[in-house]
């Protein structure tokens, strides 16, 4: 549908005077009202009518009231509050007569009456010294915004449009007094809801990101949620799609016509904005486009003209989630992993922080939320019940504080009380979607109802107590009893959102010396795991600390506690706790005298469990700390100069910071010591490295030591205002592209290049190509370079090319990453882009084409050969012609010929979990000679060590290595997880049907066949072929699974990179990798001798490396199972997510990177093979075998198409 464009555009051209404002109903007024554009519908409604018909003549479905500051808070500034209600009916009934004027049975006009932002907030202070000051409240803004929509609703509008939002807070008060009036007057219209992004920063005004205002609002249920205004359509393109990406409803924008110029006014033109949004339209982002500022009916009829014709945007089916908010969005999904709640701002709970409350030494008390959302709290608890306290004062106060604070505020609130008003002010205080806590029916069923629509119109999601009229629930029976009574009250009267309920069954102190406490924790565990299994979309929380409570004082124990109870009660379905987030003991750290008598306690074993952990307490009260030793050497002795560069060359970081203090007391500037020895020292390097005398391992300890230095001396920099970055060669920004986690390799070529005196803007992984590009204009890039590793990595370079190509870049863009080629570079995205596309094999070319590139003598030569290099690649391309297929019934008719003679009945049906696996026993299965090439260093293992060109390299990283790999395991510092399955199966054709031990269908996979003609020499094989066909009566089985072992894996990472150690950065991401294809043989090991037991063999890792042993495990987006999508199916099937905590990014990458997954094939002539190219007939018969478009099908299997 087609919305209007600006109201207060049009007006301007008609330039009125103040007579012209005021009229003659108000020529007296007393003060000037010229500008007051919502007054012209009681002094000049002629005008405002026209410009409603001016927009309905080109085709605008939607007009929206000439409303927008029509409200008591906005019209105070002309002191015209007396006339909201007035100017919101007669401009609703303006808005009406034209719509009736224009509206046909084909085509009808809606009127949307508008309700603004007023000219207040109620998430900011106006007062910069006083953060925690507002100028209007919640509760006056629900009164003046109903007021409004009473008098949209008495002229005659159509819908309600909450629009240009920039205060999230504002707009749940709006939605809140939208509500009531509907609920008081016994009516009901549609709610449009509109947010503005304020700047390229993503963000409203009040800090929040899309998908965060999209879940603080999604509660009002609106037939629309969309962006309007500050931005133009280039800038607002990314945030209309995100949001029509996470919106269960339809989608909106009017955008402005650009930006404003110097001179105020809007310079887009209306083609220009109506192919931009256009294009909106036709990728099936939007379901209503208008216009805001500066648009006017010829680009409202470019606009309806450009998408004319064009189907609407789907709502997509999206699962339900507990969907909170702070500044970002936090969704708990079903197989979401604990959440933790930060328990410290809580005055009943915390010493400190009531004492800092009561003093009002506020400052003090926000370090304390700051503190447990450093330490990984992803919710914040605020509780201000204290007799010596104004409760409600405070926690308004507080709130309101926190709001001024985004490293707090990103994270979504808790408030909690058992007080309702005080419940009630907290929740006016927070734009995002909190968490309450808590309600119950305790006060019997009238009072939980009534609290229950409260906190469903406020927004937020409620933890409901296990505590009803009779008192606290303490039994398993009684926890279930009650959470069962209040869910069906719940989701039958007063229609909450399932996913918005999190049950809290009490947890009571255990080991307290009272028999009737010793099952306190067992009931808890046992009722979670009813209440998860029997109560959908339903969470659990509870207060962590209350299990310990006996042992105040004994911080190790009371930790022990914590981590072993959370250990059972997550496994149960514990979805989140109130706990402190710095204060967690690993499981597997806890000393394994403590935990047993630990466990013992928790999981009551007997009666004397509570006495022996009380007897064993003293022991575990203390601490202990290692001393560190140092080393002198002889080259100590040597000039400054030297010592730094034997530093940079040796990869030394020992002693580097009072080096470069020596070196700056010796030359007096940071400058000069960047230039001069630093550099002198970073030159000795590259020329090694060039030269083949330095290795990449060796290269990148010199960057860390680097690194250190110029940390050491950026307080220096500072001082002087100076910009060492001035003297790089050049500027080059990297990332890795969107859907992509893989960085390893990108990182090693930012390493190689910053030794080579190039600054590094490294984005990340998953980067969006929006922020690629932007953030190459805001800082002036020289160069971008693109890296991925998954194959729909290689569509999303080509999105970028394109984008480039559309923006009018000219910069060069370099290709990196494991699946790209020189072939797929030339075919592919050079076409897209004509500025420059260079194809970088590894990080030993980087260096050359990046100072080719910004040389005026070589980026010519350099250009020319490159083009003439790719068109060879076409032109070969070309004359070898199309691949010759066969036609899909031919090539199964050449499939394998097998028997199915030698099945072996599984041992072990099912999903199978290993949690926490020894990474002792993985070390065993380490294959080295990919670990080496992670480095580039190829060869053999051993005999890489022993190699005469880099065995020196070679030898000094595996020494590293080995010492990376024995940290890990002595310290613990990754988490190894798997879970695998076995399962009835049968192939028909490509597919593969899965069915339970019933014979019950569970799911069908799908597989490609090759197709190349083969000329009858070898078979067309595709993965069905190795699983018994469903129609040969013989029942087969079929595997799967997925491993991780980089569980924990980013704090590790990030602690390196603070130290500005890229070395062990990579060092312990290519561990992890090793461990985590380790740990995939030695489960394919394990499932061949125990799970499904149909092998006998012993373990030997060097068979094993070379793959001599019956069966396969190939993995989708490999060749012989190209399409990364049938992950899902895999995460589906061994509810992967949960049981490993591994998850898929929207292009199906898998997090954490150090991940494996696929299938277990155990035929004994299964093999490893290449789909290879497929034709347009397969295509579409895997679309209409997977359910899926073949638009979609082409896209999925884009690598394999001609």
């Amino acid at each position: 549908m087609v919305l209007d464009g600006a109201m207060g555009t049009m007006i301007q051209k008609h330039k009125l005077s103040e007579a012209d404002y005021r009229g003659e109903r108000f020529k007296d007024w007393s003060i000037l009202v010229q500008g007051n554009n919502d007054l012209l519908s009681l002094t000049q409604p002629k005008i405002i009518q026209d410009i409603h018909r001016s927009y309905l003549e080109v085709g605008a479905d939607i007009v929206e009231t000439n409303t927008f500051n029509a409200t008591k808070t906005s019209m105070s500034d002309y002191e015209m509050e007396a006339l909201a209600y007035e100017i919101n009916v007669e401009s609703a009934r303006l808005a009406k007569a034209a719509c009736e004027e224009f509206s046909t049975d084909d085509k009808p006009r809606f009127v949307a009456g508008v309700i603004g932002p007023t000219s207040r907030t109620c998430s900011l202070s106006p007062d910069v010294n006083d953060p925690g000051f507002r100028n209007v409240t919640f509760d006056e803004l629900v009164g003046v915004y109903m007021e409004s929509t009473r008098g949209l609703i008495e002229g005659g509008a159509d819908i309600i449009l909450i629009e240009t939002i920039f205060d999230t807070l504002n707009a749940k008060a709006a939605i809140f007094a939208v509500q009531e009036v509907f609920e008081q007057d016994n009516t009901e219209l549609p709610i449009m809801i509109s947010g503005t992004i304020t700047d390229a920063s993503g963000r409203t005004l009040s800090g929040q990101m899309t998908e965060a205002f999209y879940n603080s609002l999604r509660h009002a249920k609106p037939i629309s949620i969309g962006l309007n205004c500050a931005l133009g359509p280039d800038l607002l393109r990314q945030y209309v799609a995100e949001m029509s990406r996470v919106a269960d409803t339809y989608v909106s924008a009017h955008p402005n016509a650009g930006l404003p110029n110097e001179f105020g006014e809007y310079d887009l033109g209306a083609i220009t904005m109506s192919e931009q949004v256009g294009e909106w339209a036709s990728s099936g982002l939007v379901n209503i486009l208008g216009g805001c500022c500066g648009s006017t009916p010829e680009h409202i009829k470019a606009i309806a003209d450009a998408i004319d014709g064009l189907a609407p945007r789907q709502i997509p089916n999206i699962a339900p989630e507990c969907r909170l908010s702070g500044l970002e969005a936090f969704n708990i999904g079903e197989n979401a992993l604990f959440v933790n709640v930060g328990e410290r701002a809580n005055v009943t709970g915390s010493a400190k922080f009531k004492r800092l409350i009561l003093n009002e030494e506020y400052e003090e008390a926000l370090d304390i939320c700051r503190a447990q959302v450093e330490d990984g709290a992803q919710v914040v608890d605020i509780n201000m019940d204290e007799g010596m306290l104004d409760g409600k004062a405070a926690m308004i106060r507080f709130m309101n504080l926190i709001a001024s604070e985004p490293d707090i505020s990103k994270v979504p609130l808790m408030v909690d009380s058992s007080k309702w008003d005080i419940i009630e002010a907290g929740l006016k205080c927070t734009q995002g979607k909190p968490i309450v806590n808590s309600i119950s029916l305790k006060e019997g069923k009238e009072n939980f109802v009534k609290y229950a629509h409260l906190c469903k119109r406020y927004g937020a999601a409620i933890i409901v107590m296990a505590f009803d009229e009779v008192g606290q629930a303490d039994t398993q029976e009684r926890k279930i009893e009650i959470c069962t009574e209040a869910y069906n009250i719940l989701i039958n009267e007063v229609n909450f959102p399932p996913e918005d309920i999190i049950f809290d069954p009490n947890i009571f102190a255990v080991a307290t010396g009272i028999e009737e406490h010793n099952n306190y924790g067992v009931d808890f565990i046992e009722a979670t795991r009813e209440i998860t299994q029997n109560l959908p979309y339903a969470k659990v929380s509870g207060g962590v600390s209350n299990v310990s409570f006996s042992f105040r004082g004994n911080n190790p124990v009371r930790e022990a506690i914590h981590s072993v109870f959370l250990y059972h009660a997550v496994k149960a379905g514990m979805t989140m706790g109130i706990v402190n987030a710095g204060q967690l003991v690993v499981y597997d750290d806890i000393d394994p005298e403590l935990k047993k008598a630990v466990e013992d306690v928790v999981l009551n074993i007997d009666k004397e469990a509570g006495e022996r952990l009380v007897d064993l307490a003293p022991k575990f009260s203390g601490t202990g700390e290692a001393q560190e030793n140092k080393r002198d050497l002889e080259w100590r002795t040597w000039p400054v100069e030297k010592r730094l560069e034997h530093s940079l060359v040796k990869g030394i970081t020992e002693f580097i910071d009072e080096d470069t203090q020596e070196a700056l007391d010796k030359l007096g500037r940071p400058i000069l010591v960047i230039e001069g020895p630093l550099m002198d020292g970073m030159n000795v390097v590259g020329d090694l490295f060039g030269d083949g005398k330095m290795f990449l391992p060796q290269v990148v300890k010199s960057a860390r030591v680097m690194k250190k230095s110029v940390a050491y001396l950026d307080p220096f920099l500072e001082a002087e205002k100076q910009d060492c970055a001035s003297t790089s060669q050049g500027k080059i920004l990297m990332a890795t592209v969107k859907g992509d986690v893989h960085d390893i390799g990108k990182n090693i070529v930012g390493v190689v290049l910053s030794c080579n005196n190039y600054e590094i803007i490294d984005l990340g992984v998953m980067v969006p190509a929006e922020t690629i590009l932007e953030t190459a204009i805001k800082e002036n890039v020289d160069i971008i370079g693109l890296s991925g590793l998954i194959t729909p990595s290689l569509d999303e370079m080509v999105f970028v090319a394109k984008e480039m190509t559309r923006q009018g870049f000219e910069l060069p863009l370099l290709i990196g990453g494991a699946t790209t080629s020189i072939a797929h570079t030339a075919v592919k995205i050079e076409p897209q882009y004509d500025k420059g596309v260079f194809y970088v094999k590894d990080a030993s070319k980087a260096v050359g084409v990046a100072t080719s590139l910004l040389s005026n003598e070589l980026k010519p030569t350099l250009m020319e050969n490159t083009r003439e290099e790719y068109e060879k690649v076409r032109v070969r391309r070309a004359n070898k012609g199309k691949s010759k297929l066969l036609d899909l019934e031919s090539a199964r008719n050449n499939k394998p010929q097998l028997k199915f003679d030698q099945i072996t009945t599984p041992n072990k049906l099912g999903v199978h979990v290993f949690k926490d696996y020894d990474l002792n026993e993985i070390f065993e299965f380490i294959d080295w000679v990919p670990f080496f090439r992670t480095w580039e260093l190829a060869g053999k293992f051993p005999d890489i060590l022993t190699d005469e060109v880099v065995g020196e390299s070679a030898s000094a990283l595996f020494e590293d290595a080995k010492a990376m790999f024995k940290k890990v395991i002595d310290k613990k510092l990754l988490q190894a997880n798997a879970v695998v399955g076995i399962f009835p199966a049968n192939s028909v054709n490509e597919d593969i049907e899965l069915t339970n031990e019933n014979g019950d269908a569970l799911m069908t996979l799908n597989h490609l066949r090759q197709q190349l003609d083969k000329k009858g020499n070898t078979p067309n094989f595709c993965l069905s072929d190795f699983i018994a066909p469903k129609d040969s009566g013989v029942q087969d089985y079929i595997g799967a699974f997925a491993v991780t072992a980089g569980i924990n894996i980013d704090p590790l990472v990030e602690a390196y990179e603070a130290e500005h150690d890229d070395y062990n950065s990579i060092m312990i991401k290519a561990v992890a990798d090793r461990f985590a294809e380790a740990f995939a043989e030695m489960m394919h090991y394990k499932f061949r001798t125990e799970i499904w037991g149909y092998s006998n063999e012993v373990v030997n890792n060097d068979e094993f490396i070379e793959e001599k042993y019956r069966g396969i495990r190939p993995a989708p987006g490999y060749p012989a199972c190209p399409e990364h999508s049938e992950k899902e199916k895999l995460w589906a099937l061994l509810d992967v997510e949960k049981n490993t905590g591994m998850i898929l990014t929207s292009s199906y990458a898998m997090l954490p990177t150090a991940s494996v997954s696929g299938w277990y094939f155990a035929h004994p002539e299964s093999r490893y093979f290449g789909v290879a190219k497929i034709s347009q007939e397969q295509v579409e018969d895997y679309a209409s075998r997977k359910g899926i478009s073949v638009d979609q099908a082409e896209r999925l299997l884009s690598p394999n198409l001609e």
